[in-house]
């Protein structure tokens, strides 16, 4: 069997994204996770917190990091990355999440919980006003032998 590396969350940002640019002009869009996991506490449930830092690189990273702001909630599909430096003669590690695909879910600062495109729990979509697409309804049947269809389902 083949190795697997794959990673996908939902969080929300705990800082605004941070884009930078390499030294040859490739973008990378760099911030932070956190997605809140519940767990049992003797008779209590508690929320428990896991901070994960994510790299998004290239142009998906540069067009959407001005909407990565402190509270949005995204989703992220990635690959772990562990990055190993010496400092002061420690070796020193470190996990982040580079992201192959970034979902901006919805919510944020100043937002009501649920109400975000795409968020859990609640749909946001309206029926459009008037005769947006009236070659798409369906017809009309009208009911034979007297009759009619009342079933409340």
């Amino acid at each position: 069997m083949a190795d697997l590396n794959h990673v996908v969350l939902i969080g929300r940002l705990t800082r605004d994204a941070e884009l930078k640019y390499t030294a040859s002009g490739q973008a990378v869009c760099k911030f932070s996770i956190a997605v809140n996991r519940r767990r049992k506490n003797g008779d209590l449930w508690v929320d428990e917190a896991n901070f994960f830092d994510i790299v998004l690189w290239g142009r998906q990273g540069e067009s959407l990091s001005q909407y990565l702001v402190k509270g949005k909630l995204v989703g992220v599909d990635g690959e772990l990355r562990q990055d190993r430096w010496e400092q002061d003669g420690q070796n020193r590690s470190k996990v982040e999440i580079v992201a192959a695909n970034l979902q901006l879910l919805g919510g944020g600062p100043g937002s009501v919980p649920g109400a975000g495109a795409g968020s859990y729990g609640q749909s946001t979509y309206q029926e459009p006003k008037g005769e947006v697409f009236p070659e798409r309804r369906p017809p009309v049947r009208e009911p034979q032998d007297g009759f009619t269809d009342d079933i409340p389902f």
